[in-house]
């Protein structure tokens, strides 16, 4: 698919060595879509498909200046947000989005490796939730992510991540996807909750295989769909289809 010249999605997030996650899946999600990335890298790490060895932190006003250079140098139409592990690289952040109200954020609150190691500080998640969250325009918790934003139990079914999710959404983003990968069943749901508005649900096969990074494909996705224009609803169900089709093309 040829690129397009104007269109950017500005990728912050960590980095990761096996590339099966992180930056590496953002850039190869958002080019495939036919749009190019400018990045703000947040941290370096050091990992396998299995397990993350090392991870330096950049410091907070390298990542803010990263993001400030890729605004200047290029015509970013939506942010796509990732690993942040600290509160002062999420205080930075949330300064840099609010000098940028109109390009649309989309945050993945990357809380914990697909290995299990937590990927943010304890003190860090208050501070996301008070001044990032509300300036994004789409957060994209899985039930793990949701249960840590909302101080509650794992949600026991879509019932119950509906009334997480209404919970949080108050509290500041414009719109919260729920994603429904981890739960189980024959069906995989994500749910779509927006202001105002009845709650949209996305329902796939559940796949027997799986992957890394499908998280970040999905957000990824959803970014570069809104940066061409397309409504939330679409730029998700788009979003969905792509990593149905990638998991189904390389189960693990």
């Amino acid at each position: 698919m040829a690129l397009s010249q104007n269109l950017h999605v500005l990728v912050v997030g960590g980095s990761d060595s096996s590339g099966g996650a992180g930056i590496a899946r953002d850039v190869e999600t958002i080019s495939s879509i036919g749009l190019r990335t400018c990045l703000a890298v947040t941290a370096v790490t050091v990992q396998t498909h299995g397990a993350i060895n090392d991870i330096l932190h950049l410091q907070p006003g390298l990542v803010a200046d990263q993001m400030r250079a890729a605004l200047q140098a290029n015509v970013v139409a939506a942010i796509k947000i990732g690993m942040l592990a600290t509160a002062p690289t999420i205080a930075a952040i949330a300064a840099v989005l609010s000098e940028n109200p109109q390009i649309p954020a989309i945050l993945d609150p990357v809380l914990a490796s697909s290995s299990g190691r937590p990927l943010v500080e304890p003190n860090a998640v208050d501070l996301m939730k008070r001044d990032l969250i509300p300036l994004c325009r789409l957060v994209t918790p899985n039930l793990v992510e949701l249960a840590v934003l909302t101080g509650s139990e794992l949600a026991a079914g879509d019932d119950d991540a509906l009334r997480q999710g209404r919970r949080l959404l108050p509290e500041g983003p414009q719109a919260l996807l729920i994603k429904g990968g981890h739960a189980e069943g024959p069906r995989s749901t994500d749910i779509l909750l927006s202001r105002g508005r009845e709650p949209i649900r996305f329902d796939m096969p559940r796949l027997a295989g799986s992957m890394r990074g499908t998280g970040c494909i999905l957000a990824s996705a959803i970014a570069a769909y809104l940066a061409t224009g397309d409504s939330i609803e679409k730029a998700v169900l788009q979003a969905k289809l792509l990593v149905f089709e990638k998991i189904s093309k390389n189960p693990m």
